[in-house]
């Protein structure tokens, strides 16, 4: 049998610290692995077929971790997004913001958008970041939208639906995660994508992010295959 590609691939990535502790290394010596191995996994898979990737970097929760790693986290976070520029151009990849960047320091800011800003015509793998997101606090600012245009007369509310939310998520446009993965052996959503995983299919793998391959990749793929599907937007067909 033809093993199906998932269209959209949705990582929780985990494990960084733990790993770089194994090594007898400090956390950020992890985050920093992390990050290399990112760009990677980001060329396995569109070499697989894979059309969305979808990241969980930060979350609006990471901001209580110590002020030493959050610290050197925004530091990475600036090279990452120079460093994506070229990676974005190179590989004809489009990278697109998930969460509220509005957290981060200026130059930050900028970095990130110039990275959206010069990608965004580009037809390759389509690369999703999620910093400083929380589903909750997605869905929060999404009704504050739908509550906006209520009040200036836009929508009413019979007119909303299921896609109107939809449309005013950061991922609007963009089709629900077939498959999610996390590593490193934690089984929890902690706050990611709960509205779009609603159908999704779940992985959990106990190796951790930096040690994660493109093998591990396919294994979660191979899993995925055997998954009876019903719902959401690849369907098999009976056997």
């Amino acid at each position: 049998m033809e093993m199906i590609i998932p269209q959209h691939v949705a990582i929780i990535v985990d494990g960084n610290g733990r790993w770089a502790k194994s090594k007898g290394m400090p956390r950020n010596y992890g985050h920093v692995r992390g990050a290399k191995n990112l760009e990677r996994i980001c060329e396995d898979a569109w070499d697989i077929g894979i059309k969305y990737l979808t990241v969980y970097l930060f979350s609006t929760e990471n901001w209580k971790r110590s002020q030493e790693e959050v610290g050197a986290l925004m530091q990475l976070f600036h090279r990452y997004a120079k460093t994506s520029l070229k990676t974005a151009r190179d590989n004809n990849m489009r990278v697109r913001l998930l969460g509220d960047p509005s957290a981060f320091d200026e130059e930050l800011q900028r970095s990130l958008q110039e990275l959206v800003d010069s990608s965004k015509n580009n037809t390759g793998l389509n690369f999703q970041i999620a910093l400083n997101y929380g589903s909750r606090d997605e869905i929060t600012r999404a009704v504050r939208r739908i509550g906006e245009e209520c009040r200036e007369g836009l929508l009413s509310p019979q007119s909303i639906t299921e896609q109107t939310i939809a449309d005013h998520l950061d991922t609007a446009g963009i089709p629900d995660p077939d498959l999610l993965i996390r590593t490193s052996g934690e089984q929890r959503l902690s706050n990611y994508l709960m509205w779009q995983l609603a159908y999704t299919e779940f992985y959990f793998t106990t190796v951790p992010w930096p040690a994660f391959t493109k093998d591990d990749l396919m294994k979660a793929i191979e899993t995925f295959n055997h998954r009876d599907r019903r719902f959401g937007g690849i369907k098999k067909e009976d056997e």
